[in-house]
């Protein structure tokens, strides 16, 4: 199974990095545009919408490595639906409400096919069933990681290089519990982000744009979704939350920070924590490749989770809580920055 892994992996990095340029062309035409402004980091306008090359990228792989069944399809056809959500956010900006509902459209495809979270492992023996709380759970969790993917997306390579490094993590974890599906589909994602990170990394020739922050969140979430349904829910939902980890603790000290200070979730802030680095004097590089070193941290924290027992498991999440709150003491990262938007 080893060699289909490869050919994903492959097939998916070649075609994204090859197709990066076409799609930059196409943004360009389309006048997908990102265009510098307080809050931003870059200076000139940026071609966005790469997510395209993304996609194109991950499908290639998909189909030439594994045989589409009914909940594959859904998983496929709920990804090109929040692929058109971004499209036309990178184009026309849509509303955060109309966003928010082009999400929860997404996130019901997959489980009209079969693919929902229905039982989570009881860590003292046992199953819990979620039942009628199943659907909104799912609906719930794909929109989290949409999210938050789309939320760290605000430096060169730093959305693609994070979601390269999870989908690997969770690529490991999957081969190891012989779910190949799962395995092959990240080995895809992995590959399609990394291709296109070729182009993305400091300084960004194009960006992901929406199309590719929240096809890539989304992705991760259903995939592991699916995990849920033929393996351990516990181990499936957890290795992401953790190789994600430092996307949702960002995520976290937004929402904090935004309700704090009275302001709209939704709202973009100069406070997330690259911008915090980047106010304490880091280069772009430096901040993005110290948070690839933190990504990866945490995806061998999460591959020792698989192993760990009960009490080992509760101890290395407690450490990274610690670690949370230290990063949110030293980085300031909890504090009201909206008067940097005026700069």
């Amino acid at each position: 199974m080893t060699e289909i892994y490869i050919v994903a992996f492959t097939v998916a990095l070649a075609a994204s990095y090859l197709l990066t340029p076409y799609v930059k062309r196409l943004a360009i035409k389309a006048g997908a545009l990102d265009k510098p402004d307080a809050r931003k980091v870059h200076t000139e306008p940026i071609p966005r919408m790469g997510g395209l090359a993304i996609y194109a990228g991950f499908l290639l792989a998909v189909l030439a490595s594994v045989h589409i069944n009914r909940e594959l399809f859904g998983i496929l056809l709920g990804g090109t639906v929040i692929l058109a959500v971004g499209i036309i956010d990178d184009l026309k900006q849509l509303p955060a409400k109309t966003k928010l509902f082009g999400q929860i459209l997404a996130a019901c495809v997959p489980m009209l096919f079969g693919v929902r979270i229905e039982w989570l492992t009881n860590p003292f023996g046992g199953m819990i069933y979620l039942d009628y709380l199943s659907i909104p759970l799912t609906i719930l969790w794909i929109i989290s990681l949409t999210n938050t993917v789309n939320l760290i997306d605000g430096l060169d390579g730093l959305a693609a290089g994070v979601s390269t490094i999870a989908s690997v993590t969770i690529m490991l974890v999957a081969a190891q519990q012989n779910f190949w599906t799962v395995a092959i589909f990240t080995a895809a994602l992995a590959g399609s982000a990394l291709g296109f990170l070729q182009h993305n990394f400091n300084p960004a020739k194009i960006f992901m744009g929406d199309t590719g922050s929240m096809f890539l969140g989304y992705m991760l979430a259903a995939v592991s979704a699916l995990g849920t349904v033929k393996s351990a829910a516990t181990i499936a939902l957890v290795v992401p939350i953790v190789a994600l980890g430092l996307p949702i603790m960002d995520t976290a000290f937004a929402i904090i920070r935004r309700f704090n200070s009275g302001k709209p979730i939704f709202k973009p802030d100069k406070g997330h924590l690259h911008h915090r680095l980047l106010a304490m004097g880091l280069t772009q590089k430096q901040v993005v490749l110290l948070m690839y070193v933190i990504s990866a941290c945490l995806g061998v924290s999460a591959i020792l989770l698989t192993e760990a027992n009960l009490y080992s498991t509760v101890l290395i999440l407690l450490l990274l809580l610690v670690l949370a709150g230290v990063v949110a003491r030293k980085t300031g990262v909890l504090k009201d920055v909206g008067s940097a938007e005026s700069h």
